[in-house]
């Protein structure tokens, strides 16, 4: 089914404003990739469309990744925990054609070069060592890893706490209540500095009372 490129752009521009965080708490049903995926450069943001490629151990899936990707892709690389699939100059024709980044459950490459670029690349290491090219690539197909699958076309939120995937219906039906808690936990930050309590404003005592008792409760704000 063709995408409302009106309502993507919407939910894309949304995303941008929150974080990784608000996001998981406000949407349940939404995927958050393995941790050990961290960003090359501490404090890269992307938020994108995915573009998935299951490389195969070999370099010619991710180039024909990259050559069907387009402006604010995500190109998601199923990778090699041993040898790196994408490094300096996939990451530079990336940022050519407009890519919002890259994130590889696997390795990557040319890491020092990779911090200096304006490219977000997430991966889950390095290594020097890259991987051969003589596979028949295929793209577009629905990737698992380690048992969190990311399908084409899901949208993609990764900062530095994670990488949150999911459907447009999904991240849609979340969004309301990750700008919730977004707002409110940097009211509640800007209060604490200036000097109020964390505990003046959550109801730890009435939670822990209705926990002793075997009641129905929730740690909330108030």
């Amino acid at each position: 089914m063709p995408h409302d490129q009106g309502t993507t752009s919407g939910l894309l521009e949304r995303l941008r404003r929150v974080d990784s965080t608000c996001l998981a708490d406000a949407g349940p049903t939404l995927r958050v990739l393995p941790r050990a995926i961290r960003p090359v450069r501490p404090g890269a943001r992307l938020v994108g469309r995915a573009v998935t490629v299951d490389a195969q151990s070999d370099l010619l899936p991710v180039l024909a990744g990259l050559a069907a990707a387009g402006p604010g892709d995500v190109l998601v690389v199923a990778g090699d925990p041993d040898r790196a699939v994408a490094g300096e100059l996939f990451a530079t024709e990336a940022l050519r054609r407009g890519l919002a980044g890259i994130v590889i459950h696997g390795l990557c490459r040319d890491s020092r070069t990779l911090r200096e670029m304006d490219l977000p690349v997430f991966a889950t290491g390095v290594s020097p060592r890259a991987c051969p090219a003589r596979t028949v690539p295929t793209t577009g197909v629905t990737l698992d890893l380690d048992g969190v699958q990311v399908r084409p076309g899901d949208l993609v939120l990764a900062d530095d706490d994670g990488v949150v995937v999911g459907s447009e219906a999904e991240v849609a039906a979340a969004l309301d209540g990750a700008e919730a808690i977004q707002v409110r936990e940097e009211a509640l930050r800007a209060a604490i500095q200036r000097g109020e309590s964390l505990f003046d404003h959550l109801n730890v005592d009435a939670h822990v009372a209705a926990l002793r008792d075997g009641r129905e409760t929730r740690l909330a704000f108030s």
